[in-house]
């Protein structure tokens, strides 16, 4: 691992923060932040089983189903459906949210950004260069480019010019953390 390349290969899956599943941390701001003290959170997190989610005050969300079955995701009392193939869905930590699987196993990846910072992920072929006015913009590979494998993350602003360059075209997950500021 580089201070810009977040490998799967290197993913350690912990607890959930309520013990209902496993998450795999790639990113936090600041390094070494906590579930109650980080201003943003990058993870990954596999959902074997029907339950609720933990609750985070004071934290957006926003998860993407990126492989395996599909879920109902029910916040507030409204369900969503979501799988692989659904568009990242941005949601209120603070309230309540709980998942029914309605087929296999999945993978999702979550962006977690505490208020009044906020989050911007799109599925999008990456166009090779760094959000400007981002305090991070990130990709989470789809699939495998050159030397990353599908699934590494990117730190877009920190990695070397070159690397940007020949992810022009890959299919990912962009992230883009956004001050107040910052937004339109």
């Amino acid at each position: 691992m580089t201070n810009w390349h977040y490998p799967a290969s290197a993913r350690q899956f912990r607890p959930w923060k309520n013990g209902g599943g496993e998450t795999a941390e790639i990113a936090v701001s600041p390094a070494g932040a906590g579930f109650d003290d980080f201003d943003w959170r990058i993870s990954t997190a596999i959902v074997a089983q029907s339950g609720p989610f933990s609750g985070f005050p004071g934290v957006d969300r926003v998860l993407t189903v990126i492989e395996g079955g599909a879920m109902e995701l029910t916040v507030a009392g409204a369900p969503r459906h979501l799988d692989a193939g659904s568009d990242p869905f941005a949601f209120l930590g603070d309230v309540p949210a709980a998942a029914v699987l309605t087929g296999p196993a999945l993978l999702d990846f979550n962006v977690m950004v505490r208020r009044p910072l906020r989050a911007s992920v799109r599925r999008a072929r990456l166009a090779g260069g760094a959000a400007p006015g981002a305090l991070a913009h990130l990709a989470l590979l789809l699939e495998d480019a050159g030397e990353l494998a599908r699934l590494d993350l990117i730190d877009l602003r920190a990695a070397p010019a070159a690397v940007r360059q020949g992810l022009a075209g890959v299919l990912a997950l962009e992230v883009a953390i956004l001050a107040p500021a910052a937004i339109p």
